[in-house]
């Protein structure tokens, strides 16, 4: 190879990354595996897992605290209580709406931090934050950042799979699940949110032939990249080729959910026109967990406003349909979880890029702005202690006071629920070590048993 200053400075950074890129976990973890559960749009905390009776009591009446509310010049109206039932549930008591009646049978389960808090009001920087610790395009995603720590468990099938809604994906699109400054390789992949998930699982020649043309490929790539060892995109081509050609088997029986049995398919709702796309999905990621995907993310929502869970206009009715279509599939996945020993080496995440405010957008008007001061999320399944809620809001919901969590804190937490020190799972980008949480980020070791 030539050695002019673009190939050595390529070939150096190049080197670099081979190194980090051998990482294991730093201490033995429970989880081995991540799902995220996307309520894109910013579902409101006092509507699902966040009790505020101080709203019952000051409805209908002005806010006049000292947090400036409303987002874009939206109108702001005056407080409006939760038209959902709040009520403790399990043993442990922990409060949840009626909108959850399927969920909140598995309390004792769920850690609620609801003390959340993010930097920013809008969609396309809030998505990023809270999937790459950043409010600005180009850093990994939370996926990449797992799937660079713990590896691939099955050589067939993808690390990270990115299910979205048939109305849209989020907005900042791919952006969401990118492997920003890492080698493309640790992006999420994309299942398709209608018809097959994945196409072409059946090639149109015979087993021969598609190998030798792999074959041929693969040799003319690697003598382009012999001389450009630095372009992670080719490399990752490369390997998406082969995984692709093993996937013609292994991939197509996992997302084939025909097979499941009408028991299985009636309690995630796959047949039931409200719960159909979201239990499709849900049935899809238990069958990827069996195979040893380490991260899928599960999008609820997808385009603008009611199409997703941003509620400004009626957030009463966009709750209960958006609730509706995801609260019965995530119950199922769970009790499936539980039964397959899956549940011990599996983490929960469900939540959505902000919460929505106390106040209602408007004089007398149905909906909820954004809310980045105080929201809810809850995690469960391996190593976490549930049947209890972290830090709270003021005693309106509005603004995150006690136990604050920001989104650093809540990937720290995660990283360290697999094995990572957030503060040592580094790729050097830049000319400095970078990582998801950036330059702050606490572990919440009270959401651990």
């Amino acid at each position: 190879m030539r050695i002019d200053r673009r190939n050595f400075l390529g070939a150096g950074f190049a080197s670099l990354g081979v190194a980090a890129l051998e990482a294991k976990p730093h201490f033995a973890a429970k989880a081995k595996r991540v799902v995220f559960l996307f309520m894109n749009g910013g579902p409101s905390q006092v509507d699902t897992f966040d009790y505020k009776p101080e709203l019952t009591k000051w409805n209908g009446k002005p806010y006049k605290g000292p947090l400036t509310v409303g987002s874009n010049g939206r109108a702001v109206g005056y407080l409006m209580q939760s038209p959902f039932e709040f009520k403790p549930r399990g043993k442990s008591g922990l409060m949840i709406s009626d909108l959850f009646p399927h969920t909140s049978k598995f309390a004792d389960d769920l850690c609620v931090i609801r003390s959340m808090h993010a930097d920013t009001a809008a969609h396309a920087s809030g998505c990023l934050q809270m999937n790459s610790g950043s409010i600005f395009i180009g850093k990994p995603s939370i996926g990449a950042w797992v799937t660079y720590g713990l590896g691939s468990g099955n050589d067939n099938l993808p690390a990270y799979v990115v299910m979205t809604d048939p109305r849209g994906g989020p907005i900042g699109s791919a952006s969401n699940w990118s492997a920003g400054f890492m080698p493309a390789k640790f992006q999420g992949t994309l299942f398709r949110s209608t018809g097959a998930p994945l196409l072409d699982l059946r090639p149109p020649v015979d087993d021969a032939t598609q190998r030798r043309s792999l074959d041929l490929l693969k040799e003319l790539n690697q003598k382009h990249l012999d001389t450009r060892d630095s372009e992670s995109e080719l490399a990752a081509r490369m390997q998406s080729y082969e995984l692709a050609y093993r996937m013609q088997t292994e991939a197509a029986s996992t997302v084939d959910i025909d097979r499941e049995s009408p028991e299985t398919r009636a309690r995630y709702g796959v047949d039931d026109k409200l719960t159909a796309d979201f239990g499709r999905k849900c049935l899809i990621t238990r069958r990827l967990l069996e195979k040893g995907v380490r991260f899928v993310q599960l999008y609820s929502g997808g385009g603008h406003i009611e199409d997703t869970w941003d509620g400004h206009n009626d957030c009463i009715t966009n709750h209960k349909l958006h609730a509706g279509e995801t609260d019965k599939p995530i119950a199922a996945l769970m009790e499936d979880l539980k039964a397959t020993g899956l549940w011990d080496e599996t983490m929960l995440l469900w939540g959505g890029e902000f919460g929505r405010t106390p106040t209602s957008e408007g004089v007398g008007k149905p909906g909820r702005d954004h809310d980045w001061h105080g929201f809810s999320m809850w995690l469960a399944g391996a190593g976490i202690k549930g049947g209890q809620a972290i830090g709270a809001t003021d005693e309106l919901g509005f603004e995150a006071v006690e136990g604050r969590v920001h989104v650093s804190d809540l990937h720290a937490t995660l990283l360290h629920a697999i094995g990572f020190d957030h503060t040592r799972l580094t790729l050097f980008h830049q000319g400095m070590n970078q990582r998801l949480t950036g330059v702050r980020g606490e572990v919440v070791r009270k959401v651990f048993a």
